[in-house]
């Protein structure tokens, strides 16, 4: 990618700026002309502002080069000190089940909003009389800043080592982090990868607590580093959640739809060439962490997608019952809840002739489990979604993939 395209992929951000302190200068008067600014033109910004009317913004989800619709957005608003704005999202309804999540300290920390907020497409906020700059987020956003923080904390630790995936189509460096037993042959690899499809950030907190658990001075921790080389992509697609794009159905076909015939991202084609040749025969699973949709029937509760394969289904369905029996942590999981394949949306036309990350390493030489994990953004059986949250559903996992590697 260009600087050019990479310069018009904010096009609509610099819009955004100009609309909004035009429409409420023109609202409240030439002391506030250039008070009030909205606009993403940051790591992960998405929004498109359409038309302002008093203190009604409406806006939408920029899809960019998304086929159809989805929802991801996340903006920023500086100037509304005192002032209460309402967001109203023109099209489909993007806002989740408890409302936007908010920063106020410029994306280091997040909150839900609350469904108190929200009426239909919209929400409302009330800026504070000292509110400096304020975001909002369809998700708790995860980006390479968040993982940089990750990493500076284990700094020095040598049963960890990040070394680069490949590069991105817009340069930039993919990291694949290795933990756990580095030195020697491990009895066991572990492969795990999360945002395939950029927007689906909590995976990503969850991959981060599979790490913590490796690295921890704990029995697991232990086990881990003498038995078992992890090696997890976080960012598959790299431009994509620094850019703030959608990911889902990217034209011409999304990263999770990459891997058959000849691959058109750079991160699935680097994936498909180490897994093989990195493996020794000693990749043992693979898991693959997403997010799903807004809401709704398998959308409010953590699951597993179903493979087609009966073998790797069975697998499937042992670990569920580890993981479930030993979990901990906020967040509930069921193995009820698993998504079988030819049900709902797990069919073989959700793929087509393309195939999925997991699909792919369900047929690798010595697999004996893959799986897609779906990990909702804000709610999960009525209990509530935080990145704190998700990285305990990550520890639970290691806890979970140690219980299954020793045959428990």
């Amino acid at each position: 990618m260009t600087k050019s395209s990479l310069s018009r992929l904010f096009v609509p951000a610099l819009v955004a700026v100009a609309s909004v302190s035009a429409a409420l200068g023109a609202a409240q008067g030439p002391a506030a002309a250039t008070a009030v600014a909205i606009d993403a033109d940051y790591g992960g910004g998405n929004v498109i502002v359409e038309k302002i009317e008093g203190d009604v913004v409406q806006l939408r989800p920029d899809l960019r080069d998304t086929n159809g619709w989805w929802f991801y957005f996340n903006f920023r608003v500086r100037g509304a000190a005192g002032r209460t704005l309402t967001f109203r999202f023109s099209g489909n309804n993007p806002i989740g089940v408890r409302g936007p999540a908010v920063s106020v300290d410029g994306g280091k920390s997040w909150s839900w909003l609350g469904a108190e907020t929200v009426k239909g497409a919209a929400f409302t906020y009330a800026f504070g009389p000292g509110a400096g700059e304020v975001r909002f987020s369809f998700a708790i956003p995860y980006l390479e800043r968040d993982l940089k923080e990750f990493l500076d904390r284990h700094k020095g630790d040598k049963h960890l080592a990040v070394r680069e995936h490949c590069k991105s189509k817009a340069g930039r460096s993919v990291e694949r982090i290795h933990a756990g037993k580095l030195e020697g042959e491990p009895r066991f690899r572990v492969l795990t990868t999360s945002r395939h499809h950029a927007c689906e950030s909590m995976g990503t907190y969850a991959m981060e607590g599979l790490l913590e658990a490796v690295l921890a001075d704990s029995e697991d921790g232990r086990w881990f580093r003498e038995n078992v080389e992890l090696a997890a992509v976080p960012f598959m697609d790299k431009d994509g959640v620094e850019q703030g794009d959608q990911g889902k159905n990217r034209k011409p076909r999304d990263h999770n739809r990459d891997y058959a015939g000849t691959s058109v991202h750079p991160e699935v084609a680097a994936m498909r060439e180490f897994a093989p040749r990195w493996s020794g025969g000693r990749l043992a699973a693979a898991f693959d962490l997403h997010c799903p949709w807004i809401r709704g029937p398998h959308n409010e509760v953590i699951y597993i997608v179903g493979s087609r394969h009966a073998k790797i289904w069975e697998q499937q369905q042992a670990f569920a019952k580890l993981l479930e029996k030993l979990q901990s942590g906020p967040l509930a999981y069921k193995a009820a809840d698993n998504l079988p394949f030819g049900q709902a949306w797990n069919t073989g036309a959700n793929t087509g002739a393309n195939k999925s990350f997991a699909l792919w390493a369900s047929e690798l030489e010595g697999v004996r489990l893959a799986a897609s994990f779906e990990i909702p953004y804000a709610n999960a059986g009525g209990r509530v979604v935080t990145g704190d949250a998700a990285r305990q559903f990550g520890r639970s996992l290691a806890g979970a993939i140690r219980a299954y590697l020793e045959g428990r």
